[in-house]
């Protein structure tokens, strides 16, 4: 069945919305972060890594952003070019804002912890004046990051862009990606997320993710009430995860589909999320049946926390389907079917 339907005549499959980022991975790694001396240069931030995903799974991706007017920004915008992402709509800071900088920690294959430098910060910078009518329309999904609503003007211009996508019929997909930096509160937080997530088709999030955003009104709901209530709103899946012990799609119609994560040798414990957003909306766009879809979102995921670092990384379908076939034929079928 599926679940959320796409104008299939949209020039775009995806634009994204929000953060463009660097990230700093350490080669000096298994050792606390005051430690490390040696580290490689990645593009970050949640949104840019599933833009990048779903344009290396042969998707047609734009995005709203703005960055840097310097090298970074530079680095960045050449890093989407390459990609074949839209940049029409990436705009450069005016005022000496800078690119949101992450020096990750990697201690051990299952500990991991981020430092990000977010004052000052170009993301944050997106005006409503960067979101056009047009560009949102041509579009099949638009992608809005939690992240992205942690401050004026940013917030704005994605609520405006959420505005837009429902009057032209652009699917709505919400991506919690809460990140504490720049939030004042976590009212604060609920509100905004509560703002978009209300309009959202497809809202994906961890457990903790969910809690914040319904602080206000529930903050005491399992996974089927939390479903629930998304459904009485607008949502068609809701994607609760829970880290090593897999995810869930709910549906609109009481269904609920488990995944695990496939074995892997991990390397590091984070950047898998990002992956497994950019493969299963991929496979949503492709029509495919929803657990089919987040076979392929696990099994991204776990390729990505085996390797060093999150955007350049990201799989092609044909590596892919490889890595899924080979886990299966090791495995077994049903490895990551729960």
């Amino acid at each position: 069945m599926q679940y959320v339907t796409f104008e299939n005549n949209r020039k775009l499959d995806l634009i994204a919305v929000g953060r463009i980022a660097i990230d700093f991975n350490p080669l000096d790694y298994f050792k606390p972060l005051s430690e490390s001396k040696e580290y490689r240069k990645y593009l970050g931030g949640s949104p840019a890594n599933v833009a990048v995903g779903l344009a290396r799974l042969g998707k047609k991706v734009g995005f709203i952003g703005k960055v840097s007017d310097d090298q970074f920004g530079d680095y960045v915008t050449k890093f989407f070019a390459d990609e074949g992402i839209d940049l029409s709509h990436v705009t450069r800071a005016k005022n000496g804002e800078k690119l949101g900088l992450t020096f990750t920690e990697i201690l051990s294959p299952t500990e991991s912890s981020i430092l990000m430098y977010r004052d000052g910060i170009a993301d944050l910078m997106l005006s409503p004046d960067d979101v056009d009518e047009e560009y949102v329309a041509s579009a099949k999904a638009l992608l809005i990051s939690g992240t992205a609503l942690a401050q004026s003007p940013s917030r704005e211009a994605c609520l405006k862009a959420m505005q837009l996508a429902e009057k032209n019929n652009t699917r709505i997909i919400f991506d919690i990606d809460y990140r504490p930096y720049n939030w004042k509160s976590k009212d604060e937080i609920a509100v905004y997320y509560t703002a978009v997530a209300e309009h959202a088709d497809i809202i994906m999030g961890s457990r903790e993710e969910y809690d914040l955003t319904q602080a206000i009104f529930a903050p005491q709901m399992n996974d089927e009430q939390t479903a629930k209530y998304w459904f009485s709103k607008r949502a068609k899946i809701v994607i609760i995860k829970h880290g090593k012990k897999g995810s869930t799609a709910h549906t609109f119609d009481g269904q609920k589909y488990n995944i695990k994560p496939f074995p892997v040798t991990a390397f590091k414990s984070f950047g898998g999320g990002d992956g497994y957003g950019s493969a299963f909306l991929y496979g949503l766009f492709d029509g495919k049946e929803i657990m089919d879809s987040l076979e392929l979102g696990s099994a991204s995921a776990s390729m990505l926390v085996s390797a060093h670092g999150c955007s350049e990384f990201m799989p092609t379908v044909e590596e892919l389907e490889k890595f899924i076939a080979d886990e299966k034929r090791q495995f077994g079928d049903m490895i990551a079917r729960g």
